[in-house]
């Protein structure tokens, strides 16, 4: 799952009970024997492979990635699947563009004092020349109905502005919403002129760039942001304006990161230091002039979803599809890592849902009867990115997309929290026979009446809706790949097992897996599925929607 918050408020939605839709659950003695295909040990023996060592971390691109999707592909076609990517392949092919950085041609400069790009400073977005004198804006956020606004006191067109804002990285301007602000108080008719986050507001005012401070959470994350931002920044090709062009008629904002060691440069003799909890807006002494060069060169790679099709039995309904996907990346290797392990294997993130997706197109190939719809499955790289391979696959789909009628969507279904475990990064574990369920009920009354009544109907597995509260601050509708289906129209459901103490570390590995636990989740998304693609009339989208979905 993708470690970052995007920020957002959802909207509540009308729950209404299975009884009251007309959607009863049977669930045949073929459709379970066919479930019960999906075994504990079959899952592990694929996790092994996908989250060995040998692959690397899987991070996107990458070499590791590559061969996963290979062994994803060599399966399909023993089984018969049809290829539904590029051409008729198994592939998607993703152009993926990096505009690397020069380090011999990039200097940064602080009154006149070195510092080096890609330790002391790193870039979010932007290209371009920089001098200008700095001012500070406490979090950057502007809110006239919180009575929020930082620059009142300060100027800052042609100026690099400086903020700091706790919390991890992301969402709108990539520095977090303050304390007591939720998404109910962002419009989105109002933003640059009710509200504005940081960027935007430096952007709409004529700032030369924004400066985002070492809060606490940065400084524990230095590492990450340098190797994510400092040396060059990889982007997906058509989902990305070339180089400095224009996106929305303006170029764009040249953001970058400064360690601690910059700010305490930049902050040194002045009326506060902003590490050391000052807040007040000022400007800084014109004397610590900051001077910025960068100079890019573009070079390509590339990277793939993998998507096959199980065509349906009905004549007609065969046309239509239920999407099931996975993400099949990680976050790779860190030779820079504390400790003997450099490798980040993802085993419950995401290889948990790649290797469930793979057991279910197993055991449909094994199956008897087919689907009256047909089964896309789709494998979505680059998730850890920013949700690439989703994204990428909703805006140029090599199906019709108009055509899936839902998708679910599994990501980290691997683990369970234990009896008398006490560690409080387990404390949001689901138990032994507990799984979240996001979303199911958050676009479709029948979505959430299938998703629902087929678990009735099983194995009765401990479904928790926590998760769809507009006031949980995880956001976990909006940060993994099913996010962009909903926004595509799509009815989604997403099963997820919680975060957990290996949750974005290298101690993610295969024998930490409730392998007993991920086969009853399986078995029922296999047969949540096929309910689906029996029902004689596809899913409407009749709930209240949150705002991210219909102001696009």
């Amino acid at each position: 799952m993708k470690k970052t918050f995007f920020a957002l408020l959802m909207a509540v939605a009308l729950l209404l009970p299975t009884a009251a839709l007309g959607q009863t659950v049977k669930i045949s003695s073929d459709e379970r024997k066919m479930a019960e295909e999906i075994t504990a040990g079959q899952l592990s023996n694929y996790l092994y492979f996908v989250a060995s060592d040998a692959m690397g971390g899987r991070d996107t691109p990458s070499y590791g990635l590559d061969v996963t999707a290979e062994f994803l592909k060599m399966n399909l076609q023993k089984w018969g699947f049809k290829g539904a990517g590029d051409n008729g392949t198994f592939f998607q092919k993703i152009g993926l563009r990096r505009d690397a950085i020069d380090p011999a041609a990039t200097s940064v400069k602080i009154g006149g004092e070195s510092f080096a790009y890609g330790e002391d400073i790193a870039r979010a977005s932007g290209s371009g020349n920089i001098s200008a004198p700095i001012v500070f804006a406490g979090n950057g956020w502007m809110i006239k109905s919180k009575n929020m606004n930082p620059y009142a006191n300060i100027d800052i067109k042609g100026k690099v502005v400086a903020v700091i804002g706790e919390g991890p990285i992301g969402g709108r301007g990539l520095v977090p919403m303050p304390a007591g602000v939720t998404q109910a108080d962002l419009p989105a008719a109002g933003r640059g002129t009710e509200w504005a986050d940081a960027a935007t507001y430096a952007r709409n005012n004529g700032a030369a760039g924004l400066l985002i401070l070492p809060s606490k959470f940065l400084q524990e994350n230095w590492g990450a942001v340098t190797a994510n931002f400092g040396r060059s920044r990889m982007v997906v090709d058509k989902l990305a304006p070339a180089g400095g062009a224009p996106q929305g008629g303006q170029p764009p904002m040249t953001v970058l990161f400064a360690s601690v060691k910059a700010a305490n440069a930049i902050f040194k003799g002045e009326a506060g230091n902003p590490l050391n909890g000052y807040a007040e807006s000022f400007a800084v002494n014109p004397s610590k002039n900051f001077d910025f060069t960068i100079a890019t060169k573009t070079e390509m790679q590339w990277t793939q979803n993998v998507v096959a099709l199980w065509e349906g039995s009905d004549p007609v309904l065969k046309n239509e599809m239920v999407a099931l996907g996975a993400h099949y990346d990680h976050v790779g290797t860190n030779p820079n890592a504390p400790g003997d392990d450099k490798i980040w294997n993802g085993a419950d993130d995401d290889g948990s849902g790649t290797v469930s997706v793979l057991s279910i197109a197993e055991a449909l190939a094994k199956g008897k009867v087919r689907p009256k719809r047909s089964i896309l499955l789709v494998w979505h790289a680059g998730e850890e990115k920013g949700l690439w391979g989703a994204e990428y696959f909703n805006k140029f789909p090599t199906v019709n997309i108009k055509n899936v009628i839902a998708q679910l969507n599994i990501d980290m279904i691997g683990r369970s929290r234990k009896a008398g475990d006490t560690n409080p990064k387990n404390k949001d574990l689901s138990d032994e026979n507990g799984v979240y369920v996001i979303g199911a009920e958050m676009m479709s009354s029948t979505l959430g009446a299938i998703t629902k009544g087929t678990n009735d109907a099983y194995l009765k597995i401990g479904y928790d809706y926590k998760y769809d509260d507009p006031k949980d601050t995880n956001r976990f509708f909006f940060r993994s790949d099913h996010f962009q289906y909903a926004l595509n129209g799509i009815p989604i459901a997403f099963w997820f097992t919680g975060v957990h103490e290996d949750y974005h570390q290298a101690t993610d590995h295969p024998d930490k897996i409730d392998y007993n636990k991920m086969e009853k989740i399986a078995r029922t998304i296999f047969l949540t599925m096929w309910e689906l693609s029996d029902l004689k009339e596809r899913p409407k989208i009749d709930k209240q929607l949150p705002p991210e979905l219909t102001q696009r």
